[in-house]
């Protein structure tokens, strides 16, 4: 007896395909497990990843440095053609109580957290995602994570890259708490996750007079972490130039001890004395910077002896992302 055929499914075009677990049935109606037909798009789609994804933003570097070195900040974003009806302001925030993507107060105010996962591998287009949802959330909700569609806006479509980037830095998460409540009036697991964070937080303070350095404080020596944007490639040949020179310091004690990559960006990193606070290096790094910009306007090949610098430089490299 022969066996029935299943019911034509209607068939989806590919932006109308929803994504569903790996060894559930494709919807697009193929028969196929989702995995083996449009999953692998989607999977593929998670791989390429978006190298800098802040690029066109202001304030590029102060964005990779609030996603992967400071941790407690906030900067209002400003939306193109202006906040909605409803939603007095938008705040970028490195974190968000239980690491919410984004919260829509009570005010309807929205937070958007930074240092969240990224599921398609462009972050820039996972937080626009998060933030056109935010808009459209009941004020006094959080929202959720999801796994981003394969195509959509990213940041840069919703943000006027005319509006300036300038952010404050916090000693503690307390910016969680509205400030027409306490943090006793929390609920129990905000205030857990608000108290986890204040003990990890390390002191930061972002430097006024030059871009995107922040110093910490952590129990054995203090550092300088600088974003730069520079392309790698001169920076390293810029920075191989000035430690043969023996220009690289900030002062007594300090040290170019290597860079971390994040983001498409280099930054560089030193180690700083335990007594050396952020105002004393503000004056070192400016007169740094002079230094490094006429480095970076050479164009004479490096001698052997850069050369070898700069092969140290690159093998001190980490990383982040």
């Amino acid at each position: 007896m022969a066996k029935k055929r299943p019911a034509a499914q209607p068939q989806l075009k590919d932006g109308e395909i929803p994504v569903v677990g790996a060894r559930e049935p494709c919807p697009c109606g193929s028969g196929r497990r989702y995995k083996a037909c449009h999953g692998r798009t989607a999977a593929h789609a998670v791989t390429e990843l978006v190298n800098r994804p802040f690029e066109g933003l202001p304030g590029e570097c102060d964005w990779v440095a609030l996603r992967e070195l400071v941790p407690a900040a906030t900067v209002p974003l400003h939306l193109k053609g202006g906040l909605p009806e409803g939603v007095p302001s938008v705040t970028l925030a490195t974190v968000l109580p239980m690491a919410w993507p984004a919260l829509r107060r009570e005010d309807g105010s929205i937070l958007l957290g930074l240092q969240n996962d990224s599921s398609s591998g462009d972050l820039a287009r996972d937080m626009a995602d998060t933030l056109e949802r935010a808009l459209a959330t009941e004020p006094g909700n959080p929202v959720p994570p999801r796994r981003v569609p394969t195509e959509g806006v990213r940041l840069q479509d919703l943000l006027d890259t005319d509006g300036g980037f300038e952010p404050v830095v916090h000693t503690g998460f307390e910016f969680w708490i509205p400030d027409s409540e306490s943090a006793q009036a929390a609920t129990p697991e905000i205030a857990a996750s608000l108290e986890r964070a204040n003990a990890a937080a390390i002191p930061t303070v972002k430097l006024s007079g030059v871009d995107a350095a922040y110093w910490c404080e952590t129990p054995d020596k203090n550092h300088l972490r600088w974003v730069m944007p520079h392309a790698e490639e001169k920076l390293l040949d810029a920075l191989a130039r000035l430690q043969v020179a023996g220009e690289t310091s900030l002062g007594e004690g300090t040290k170019l001890v290597g860079s971390f990559r994040a983001h498409g960006l280099m930054v560089p990193v030193w180690d700083l004395p335990t007594g050396m606070s952020a105002s004393d290096v503000e004056k070192p790094a400016a007169q740094f910077a002079e230094r490094l910009a006429n480095a970076l306007a050479t164009d004479v090949p490096l001698t052997a002896e850069e050369r070898r610098a700069r092969g140290g430089l690159t093998s001190r490299q980490v990383t982040l992302s």
